[in-house]
């Protein structure tokens, strides 16, 4: 097993902060196109006559082709290179979505129906989830590949302020559109997926040779050998923990401000799509300004138990409100914790394996990322369904303050992430 020239990659075709702009950009509008769909899933679900657990399933099933194939395109980007797993990713993104668009409009035109509309939704959502793997993973292998270990957290959060960023416009953007009917955002998402695929292709430099010298180890053993580092397994846990507690939030919310404010379909939308807008502006100017610093001054064994507490907080919140402004202020405090968990828990990942490894375990890091995908929505939206309105955020919030706990007694390690204090945290 040879690395020699891998790690030097980074730096042959494009000046570190160029390179993380294009990289920032395409991260923005690949979650932008994702984002638009968020206010608008529950009520076109009404639409379709969907109950709020096949809704669920929309999004469970593409989540299990994320967690399936995450792992397999991050060990193959440290293989083929970077560039054309993140393109392959974001050309899939945009099929699927069109797929999904076209049946969800014959759907809505009484074309199709029943348990025959539902299976091809289902189908366009896996095919999606398959293909679209591809770009998270890659995309935060690449910034790894541009950072130092002392920029890591810098880095992540800068990924974090991409995606937040993606959520302050798209579900504003997304509840505009749905003026025009409730399938233009998933048009549009098809639509932006293609131009991003095509403005990465011609802007994007690759920041990784194709591993000709690299492990010849398989996918199922780099990442077993992850598996055994210390603090990994840890590490994606909870991800996957926080990310569930999440999810069951996202998937939910539309079906509470719809039921409690008493909107339409169309007026659910627009007024999510705000309200997720603000939630978003908050978590990117986060992750993109207050991260950046506090992940260089303050150790990760903090900031992780810090957002966890907000994030629970805000949970806990959510069910107490009626009104908009009660739900968006609720929202807002869940996404400054979400804010500082997200990246904090990406940097210590990161910084846990070497820079040979870092597709991997960005892929690992999907694959728990998709497994709380995976079973959020069906456990937000069965408890909001069978038991009542405010379970699924009763349960996230429990959810996150077990997470809590968990983390002061059994006191996992943490990488040191603040390299001028010369002290492991």
């Amino acid at each position: 097993m040879t690395v020699p020239a891998a790690p030097q990659a980074p730096q042959q075709q494009a000046p570190h902060p160029q390179a993380k702009i294009i990289l920032f950009l395409t991260i923005f509008i690949a979650m932008l196109g994702l984002s638009v769909l968020f206010p608008i899933i529950a009520p076109l679900s009404r639409e379709l006559g969907l109950t709020e657990i096949q809704a669920g399933w929309l999004a469970t099933s593409y989540s299990l082709m994320q967690l399936i194939f995450s792992p397999i395109w991050g060990a193959r980007s440290e293989r083929i290179g970077r560039k054309p797993v993140l393109i392959m990713g974001l050309v899939g993104f945009a099929l699927s979505f069109g797929l999904f668009g076209y049946i969800a409009h014959l759907g809505m035109q009484g074309v199709l129906g029943g348990t025959l509309l539902f299976a091809l939704l289902i189908g366009s959502r896996l095919i999606g989830g398959m293909l679209s793997s591809a770009t998270l993973p890659t995309a935060q292998a690449m910034m790894a590949d541009l950072s130092s270990e002392s920029e890591r957290a810098g880095a992540m959060g800068l990924i974090g302020a991409a995606f937040g960023l993606g959520v302050v416009f798209g579900p504003a953007l997304g509840g505009l559109l749905a003026t025009f009917g409730l399938v233009a955002p998933v048009l549009f998402s098809a639509a932006l997926g293609l131009l991003t695929a095509v403005a990465g292709y011609f802007m994007l430099h690759e920041t990784r040779r194709p591993a000709d010298q690299a492990s010849p180890k398989g996918t199922g053993a780099r990442s077993q050998t992850l598996l055994k580092k210390s603090g990994v397994m840890t590490f994606l846990i909870l991800s996957a923990v926080y990310t569930l507690a999440s999810v069951s939030m996202e998937q939910t919310v539309a079906f509470l401000v719809g039921d409690r404010m008493q909107l339409s379909p169309r007026d659910t939308a627009q007024t999510v799509g705000i309200m997720l807008g603000v939630f978003g502006l908050v978590s990117a100017a986060i992750q993109g300004g207050a991260m950046r610093r506090l992940g260089k001054t303050v150790p990760l064994s903090r900031l992780i138990p810090v957002g966890t507490v907000i994030m629970a907080l805000g949970m806990l919140l959510l069910p107490q409100a009626g009104n908009f402004w009660p739900f968006t202020l609720a929202l807002v405090v869940i996404g400054i914790g979400t804010a500082i968990l997200g990246p904090s828990l990406t940097t210590a990942l990161s910084l846990s394996v070497g820079p040979d490894d870092q597709g991997a375990v960005a892929g690992l890091n999907s694959s728990a990322l998709a497994l709380g995908r995976m079973v959020g929505p069906l456990l937000g939206t069965a408890m909001y369904q069978q038991i009542s309105h405010g379970a699924p955020y009763y349960f996230a919030g429990g959810l996150l303050f077990a997470l809590l706990a968990y983390m002061l007694l059994f006191r996992p390690p943490v990488p040191n992430n603040v390299v001028s204090a010369g002290v492991a945290h």
